[in-house]
């Protein structure tokens, strides 16, 4: 990374953009902060953001070199894709449009590298939010919580199987194992619903268990661009896990986003539920 150049960070929904911003000006870089309109977070408004709405992609581009920097972040949620269809957007949008619609097409993986090529070609290198943040990454080991016991670390296993299979199929980034069944897997709706979604089938009793028990793991999908779209748990989704009646919550280490790192560990100890980092990527045959 440029050390001191400026950087922009286009930011989507959550508080995870705040803390990378954060982190970014305690290194010593200037940051110019791009709220995307409908998406972004109150938070950010104590950056002073350029708040832009999908119809002014021409301007975002010229803000970006207008502050001289050379280097991006694309960060946060964005809970729909543009119809850059209905849309009578700025020149600099038109001009973009048949790349921009062509980035529309597929599925979540091959759409981020699409929009990341869109700023390359202006000349902007994509680096990702771990790379501002490292402290934001999960670590290996037990991070709060209690220590998982035998039947948990099967949960672990059966649901990192699950997780691998979703990411082959560009489907989803996590399980939730209770036993030895896989009760819930993640699609578009994302973690969050899906643990609702958990809560609710234990409440009806279409899932049988007795007390706190089940996993839920998370992890990056194979072959993952790291730049952008990693894995993220916060102090939401522990009470989400807790409310499913879940044990604990098993993350990739290193590949996995913590945000609001100190409250999610201190819900985690609060609640009694474990934050585990796992190695989920299959190692490589030694020679």
């Amino acid at each position: 990374m440029d050390a001191l150049g400026p950087i922009a960070v286009v930011a989507g929904g959550g508080r995870l953009p705040a803390q990378v911003i954060r982190a970014a000006e305690l290194s010593g870089r200037e940051v110019i902060t791009i709220a995307i309109k409908g998406e972004a977070d109150a938070s950010l408004s104590a950056f002073d953001p350029v708040v832009l709405g999908w119809g002014q992609i021409g301007k975002l581009f010229d803000t970006i070199h207008q502050a001289g920097a050379k280097e991006v972040v694309l960060i946060g949620s964005v809970t729909r894709r543009p119809d850059f269809t209905s849309i009578v957007g700025d020149l600099g949008t038109m001009r973009r449009l048949p790349r921009i619609l062509s980035a529309l097409v597929g599925g979540d993986d091959s759409l981020l590298v699409r929009v990341m090529g869109i700023f390359e070609r202006e000349g902007l290198r994509v680096i990702g939010a771990h790379e501002l943040a490292p402290e934001l990454l999960a670590s290996g080991g037990v991070m709060a919580g209690p220590y998982p016991d035998d039947q948990d670390n099967l949960a672990v296993k059966l649901g990192l199987e699950a997780v691998r299979m979703l990411g082959a199929l560009d489907i989803g980034q996590a399980a939730i194992a209770v036993g030895t069944r896989v009760v819930a897997v993640e699609g578009a709706e994302g973690t969050d619903a899906m643990l609702v979604r958990c809560r609710d089938l234990r409440e009806n009793g279409r899932v049988r268990a007795k007390g706190r028990v089940g996993v839920l793991v998370k992890c990056a999908k194979p072959d993952q661009d790291l730049r952008v779209d990693l894995p993220t748990v916060g102090p939401d989704t522990v009470r989400r896990a807790q409310a499913a009646q879940l044990k604990g919550i098993a993350v990739e280490a290193g590949r996995v986003l913590i945000s609001d790192r100190e409250e999610t560990l201190a819900v985690c100890n609060e609640l009694g539920i474990f934050l585990l980092g796992i190695e989920a990527r299959a190692k490589e045959p030694t020679p």
